[in-house]
């Protein structure tokens, strides 16, 4: 048991620190080759933040552990919601652009229940995947669309605008050496995982929904929470909203296309509802107060439900 214990650890650590030097790699390059900031955040930065959930959902997938990788998509949307804002909300109150409010959230719920509509019948299969996929496609038409319309002060990319000043050789290497690390780590995490579940006699489904999830989440937590002691909180929100379309739209999509995937019933009865209801939560605590903010008390409720969440998850994994 200690060998994928370790290994879980070690992966983790690997995999949340080759995504950074991905993204800074990734967006340096691009930079170099003279794509926008506002290009770079809507594709390389947007990928950057979801690529452990993406490599560990292909690794799982390979493996035969699809629902290993669904549970990721749903946990980590989850720990997004009731973690990571709960938890920065509870730092400070966290402010909601109007733009995020009109057009983000509702794509979001609408990419929400799409994967409801995915996930009913408990199988993702290669026509699911591609209507997945199709969805994301036309999220980042629409976000280029907002971005493009938007004024300056709408603007949810603005660490794309911090890319570092780097030479083109020097962004190749963390280029190339993040993504190397990124495959391995995830190989790594998800072989421990795995190994676990089998010895423990508890699920991949909730594996993936507690000890990958809240791994792969850690990135989005270190930036909110750094971003709400600095005072600069206010694109926290903006930044999860688009990470959880990705992992419904791109991360659950995958097993569809690597290695079609049957589900327990209790995925969509327990995990997707749970989803659902943080989402729809976040949109009600949006609207209570004008202008729109998420309060400590509200941040409060979602770390109190995310804490609950894990406890059901607890009970009935033993």
């Amino acid at each position: 048991m200690l060998v994928p214990i370790l290994s879980i650890i070690a992966g983790l650590i690997i995999l949340v620190w080759s995504a950074d030097r991905f993204v800074i790699g990734a967006a340096a390059t691009a930079k170099n080759s003279g794509m926008s900031p506002m290009l770079i955040g809507l594709t390389i930065v947007a990928f950057g933040t979801s690529a452990p959930e993406i490599l560990v959902s292909i690794m799982a997938s390979i493996s035969d552990s699809g629902s290993l990788a669904v549970g990721n998509a749903l946990g980590s949307n989850i720990a997004n919601i009731g973690l990571v804002l709960g938890i920065t909300a509870l730092i400070a109150p966290l402010p909601v652009k109007s733009a995020v409010l009109r057009k983000e959230i509702p794509l979001l719920l609408g990419i929400t229940l799409l994967a409801g509509a995915v996930l009913i019948n408990l199988n993702i299969s290669l026509i699911d995947a591609i209507l997945l996929f199709c969805s994301l496609i036309g999220c980042l038409v629409l976000f280029a669309r907002f971005q493009k319309n938007s004024s300056p002060d709408d603007q949810l990319n603005d660490e794309a605008e911090e890319i570092p000043e780097m030479s083109t050789p020097k962004a190749l290497f963390w280029l190339f050496l993040g993504l190397t690390l990124l495959i391995i780590s995830s190989r790594i995490l998800v072989w421990g995982a795995v190994d676990i579940a089998t010895q423990l006699g508890i699920s991949e489904l909730v594996i993936g929904l507690t000890i990958v999830a809240i791994g792969t989440s850690l990135p989005e937590l270190a930036a909110s929470v750094a971003s709400a002691l600095k005072k600069h909180h206010d694109i926290a929100l903006g930044n999860i909203v688009g990470s959880n379309i990705f992992n419904l739209a791109a991360v659950m999509a995958i097993p569809g296309f690597v290695n079609p995937v049957t589900l327990d019933a209790i995925a969509f009865n327990r995990d997707y509802l749970v989803m659902l209801g943080m989402t729809v939560a976040l949109i009600v605590f949006c609207l209570l107060q004008r202008p729109a903010s998420i309060s400590r008390l509200e941040g409060g409720i979602l770390t109190a439900s995310y804490a609950a969440y894990m406890l059901v998850l607890y009970n009935m994994s033993t």
